[in-house]
């Protein structure tokens, strides 16, 4: 090899590290940056405190542009998110969790699963989401709905088929100003797995 084609080799080279080392930071700034320093945590779930705010520095819109989330004033919705369950565990689809608690202080609310892509799942009852209409209260005004590839027994069912991560939404609209104010009191909705996971 010729000292000028050498050299163009060990340029291309240098190119292609940068160009790969820019996506990667981009790509990690995008999913995991806007969390940090902005997140409130209640339970297993946290939100975003920059989210639909004038706050928002570029790294917060442009993940949510990425991930194509609709993110309103914190005055008008409040997005919780959830990966992990309360020990800690990443959610899978595999395996079923009971997800309870009270209906938060909110004019209404909803929790959706989503696919680790953030699509929905493919459900066969055609259960997206729990919400604040179809929520069913037991006598302690607690709810309680169930994820995963089989229903288990007669509670609320949102069907996780497939083998992939799972992401619940915790979606609040004109949420109560006490908890605008201290996003971190919200009582959040416990999330425990059910039974042996494959």
């Amino acid at each position: 090899m010729t000292q000028r084609a050498r050299r163009w080799a060990i340029g291309l080279a240098l190119y292609l590290g940068a160009v790969l080392l820019g996506l990667g930071s981009a790509w990690w700034v995008l999913k995991k940056a806007p969390w940090m320093n902005t997140s409130v945590t209640a339970g297993a779930w946290r939100a975003n405190m920059r989210a639909g705010s004038p706050d928002a520095d570029m790294y917060t819109r442009a993940s949510i542009a990425v991930n194509a989330l609709l993110a309103l004033g914190r005055d008008e919705t409040m997005y919780f998110i959830a990966s992990h369950d309360d020990a800690g565990q990443p959610l899978r689809s595999v395996c079923t969790y009971r997800i309870e608690g009270t209906p938060p202080q909110a004019r209404w609310w909803s929790i959706t699963a989503y696919a680790q892509d953030l699509f929905l799942f493919d459900a066969p009852n055609q259960h997206y989401s729990l919400n604040g209409s179809t929520a069913v209260l037991d006598a302690q005004g607690r709810f309680m709905l169930t994820t995963g590839p089989q229903a288990l027994g007669d509670s609320f069912w949102l069907p996780t088929p497939g083998n992939t991560g799972v992401v619940l939404a915790l979606r609040l609209y004109n949420p109560q100003p006490a908890l605008q104010a201290a996003p971190a009191s919200l009582q959040p909705p416990t999330i425990q797995r059910v039974g042996a996971c494959p």
